[in-house]
């Protein structure tokens, strides 16, 4: 919704709002938010929310520490959740800000901006489409494991969902989200809800409200939505497919379309694919952040080698198939990301390893169209075929090592996430866990 501060103004006063939500992103994707009278909303126009940024994860540190928040008028919506007789509450995102009216280095949503900007620089517009699954537990005397039904992929006799998804759904579009379609998914109690494809900075940012709204409307049911990658062992994951495409300014036209070349996919495309499998094991600490993220990868169709294909689910990149004559669908499929990651962060190194690829004209390998959860060791090095990193510790050495990544992200975050992420580690590492006692207690 493209508006001036006057029509935003006459907005708020058709819709009854009376009160603001400035929200924004930490590190690591958590929401922030200060609320406001809408009798306040001037002030935050004019002179933006000032807040402590030593609060808030990763940002400065304590003698550094004053920002403000600085409003991004397209992303009004009302908050659908949050009406009462009280009064509506509306929402915008909102940008970090130094005292010097500078952007914050260290602001994620102004990290992808930065890559976005490169990409409009070559000539290209970044589409993404995400779908991300998610699974509901019930809550009966506190959390419980136990999901809410039995259901399977594309169930209905055993979904007891349906309805909560189309709330779901209505929920979304009230704030300018095109949720396409949801069903329920392959684990008992395990959803998903694909989102309509847009430009990189919408996408994040509904990414980001998207999590906060499934989990708004669940809680309403008395129910627990969770994007945790991996809540069963030997059950599926949750993961956040992202399908992604160029758009060719200039030519005003999708750029990874060429009906003269196999798969329809244009050299362009193939370069950005390219550049993702050279750099995806160095930016698995960012699509892939938690230490449950790889115990969801190489299972359930969640890919773990680094390798691509037309129809192939067990590829890293994978190239769906489209409606004869529509150009303009021609996207690659990369499969690894999953809900913990900060979309913002995710986006941009995404965006960057494929746009590196473009500028360094690199060519995959060939493609594979076999299913390779079936190779052994030696057919994999046949095929010349490397696996993302499988662990957190491990993600994180390959992270630190990366020039690519660092130059995203900048000095303050690339140290400041390896810091978090380095303490995250070291405490799990730390930590007894039940399959130790289970296995140890006894025997030894």
């Amino acid at each position: 919704m493209e508006m001036d501060e006057e029509k935003i103004k006459e907005q708020i006063m058709k819709d009854d709002i009376k009160f603001i939500s400035l929200q924004f992103s930490d590190i690591m994707g958590a929401v922030k938010s200060v609320t406001i009278p809408v009798e306040e909303l001037d002030m935050a126009l004019k002179d933006g929310i000032w807040f402590d940024g030593s609060s808030v994860e990763g940002f400065m540190r304590i003698h550094e520490s004053d920002m403000y928040l600085k409003l991004d008028l397209s992303t009004y919506a009302v908050i659908p959740w949050l009406s009462s007789e009280i009064g509506k509450t509306a929402r915008f995102i909102c940008d970090v800000y130094t005292p010097e009216g500078e952007p914050f280095k260290g602001d994620p949503r102004n990290i992808l901006k930065k890559v976005l900007k490169e990409a409009e620089e070559m000539g290209y517009m970044f589409n993404v489409g995400p779908e991300p699954e998610f699974y509901l537990f019930k809550r009966e005397n506190g959390f419980s494991h136990l999901t809410n039904d039995i259901g399977g992929y594309f169930d209905l006799s055993m979904d007891k969902a349906f309805i909560i998804r189309t709330e779901m759904m209505t929920a979304l579009r009230n704030l300018g989200m095109e949720a396409e379609m949801a069903h329920h998914e392959v684990g008992a109690g395990q959803h998903e809800i694909d989102i309509r494809y847009n430009e990189g900075l919408k996408t994040a940012d509904n990414v980001l409200s998207f999590k906060l709204t499934l989990k708004a409307i669940a809680d309403k049911h008395n129910l627990l939505a969770t994007f945790i990658p991996k809540p069963f062992y030997g059950k599926p994951g949750n993961g956040m497919h992202c399908h992604q495409s160029l758009f060719d300014i200039k030519k005003g036209k999708n750029a990874f379309y060429d009906s003269t070349k196999d798969y329809n996919m244009s050299d362009i495309a193939l370069n950005f694919i390219a550049g993702q499998i050279k750099y995806i094991k160095e930016l698995a600490a960012i699509t892939n952040p938690t230490v449950n993220s790889y115990k969801r990868l190489g299972a359930f169709e969640a890919p773990v080698y680094i390798c691509w294909a037309r129809t192939n689910r067990s590829a890293l990149i994978r190239v769906p198939g489209f409606t004869r004559g529509k150009g303009s669908a021609a996207r690659a499929e990369l499969r690894n990301p999953d809900c913990t990651c900060n979309p913002y962060l995710a986006l941009a190194v995404m965006l960057k390893a494929g746009l590196q690829g473009i500028k360094d004209k690199l060519v995959p390998p060939a493609a594979v169209n076999e299913d390779v959860f079936h190779f052994d060791d030696a057919k994999l090095a046949e095929f010349y075929i490397d696996s993302l990193p499988k662990g957190l510790d491990k993600a994180l050495k390959l992270l630190e090592k990366s020039k690519l990544a660092k130059e995203v992200l900048g000095e303050h975050l690339f140290t400041r996430y390896l810091d978090i992420k380095k303490a995250e580690w070291n405490e799990y590492r730390l930590q007894v866990h039940k399959w130790e006692l289970d296995n140890y207690l006894e025997r030894y």
